[in-house]
């Protein structure tokens, strides 16, 4: 552990003194705030973005893989698309390994998003496994398995830690120390908490630390509003999730009748809806049918991805080896060498986001 983060635990252990109680809502934004920010934002339009260089998101982050000309050259492909926001989740376990490190990466790639008048979304932790590791580690990670989808995804900051209460100590010192540090900073548009917790076969064993991390968030009180997503039908995990969202974002890969439907359900809270996760091919999530819903309903979306890549995610949610090559790609706009998938999904997206320039 580096000296540098046990600075930030110390600081967080021994002056904070804010009591961390998710169910102190005191500083969560009233419905006239996160709507008056939302009246002030363009349309955003955009993707979930992780490098095709890295296999997870561990490799994105890490020291001895962080690229940030491969970084560059992607973004300004997506800036060419007409796009103006990214998502993409951190990784607590660079953070820990060595916390200056990590600060200034972050801020490095903030820079490259400006640059191309790209908006970030940083998702501070991530429940997702679709592989066989269910904790992160630093260093080089394992090459692609062929056929298999996101093969070594490493989740953040791994299913060992959000089972143990003892960890939670230094992973609230880790959202104080990120979002203190970018509190006000304009680059960022909204703090997205946590990606899909109880996923991965964890259950409410999440909860826990989702309360926590919440309640972290709410001592530094950013500028910038903060969400979780909505993802699915969990009551015990959605009656945490609207309680501490400013805004309301959400993941939808259905069809466009599905889309509407949620869309108009999630409207219900009177606060502004943004999608974080969308574009699913195979199952009628796409740009010819979905796009113009989310700018006729005035909602932001971010679909998934940009450059097909390591993580193989052209490939169906749980494909293996031997499995038959699906005849139409899940998701991503570009491959490798940055040609479009479809030249006119990308056309579609130029079109609706002009659009919205002018209105």
């Amino acid at each position: 552990m580096q000296k540098s983060f046990s600075i930030f635990l110390f600081i967080f252990l021994s002056v904070s003194s804010i009591t961390l109680n998710a169910q102190d809502s005191t500083l969560r934004w009233s419905e006239q705030k996160a709507n008056n920010w939302y009246k002030k934002q363009p349309w955003r339009c955009g993707f979930n973005y992780i490098p095709a260089y890295a296999i997870n998101y561990t490799a994105m982050w890490d020291k001895t893989s962080f690229d940030a000309a491969a970084i560059d050259k992607e973004l300004a492909l997506a800036q060419q698309s007409g796009m103006n926001v990214l998502r993409a989740v951190l990784q607590y376990a660079v953070f820990a390994d060595d916390s200056a490190y990590f600060l200034k990466t972050l801020d490095v790639f903030m820079a490259i998003c400006d640059k191309h008048h790209i908006k970030f979304v940083p998702a501070l932790f991530d429940d997702c496994v679709f592989g066989i590791n269910s904790d992160p580690h630093v260093g080089k990670q394992p090459e692609p398995l062929k056929g298999w989808y996101a093969w070594a995804w490493s989740p953040s900051p791994g299913h060992s830690m959000v089972v143990d209460s003892t960890t939670y100590p230094r992973l609230t010192a880790y959202v104080q120390a990120v979002i203190g540090k970018f509190k006000n900073d304009p680059r960022i548009l909204f703090w997205d908490l946590y990606n899909e917790p109880t996923n991965g076969g964890l259950g409410n064993m999440t909860l826990p630390l989702l309360k926590q991390v919440v309640a972290a968030a709410r001592s530094v009180n950013p500028s910038q509003p903060v969400s979780i997503d909505v993802w699915n039908g969990n009551k015990k995990l959605n009656d945490i999730v609207f309680a501490a969202s400013d805004i309301i974002s959400f993941h939808n890969y259905g069809n466009k009748e599905a889309l509407l439907a949620q869309i108009n359900e999630l409207k219900k809270y009177n606060r502004p809806v943004i999608n974080t996760e969308w574009m699913n091919r195979p199952n009628g999530s796409t740009i010819a049918s979905n796009l113009s819903v989310f700018y006729d309903e005035k909602v932001g979306c971010m679909l998934w991805g940009l450059v097909n890549g390591k993580t193989q995610t052209d490939l169906p949610w749980g494909h293996r080896p031997g499995d038959p090559d699906p005849q139409v790609w899940q998701h991503d706009l570009y491959h490798g060498d940055f040609t479009a998938y479809d030249a006119t999904e990308i056309e579609t997206l130029k079109k609706y986001i002009d659009m919205s320039k002018k209105d």
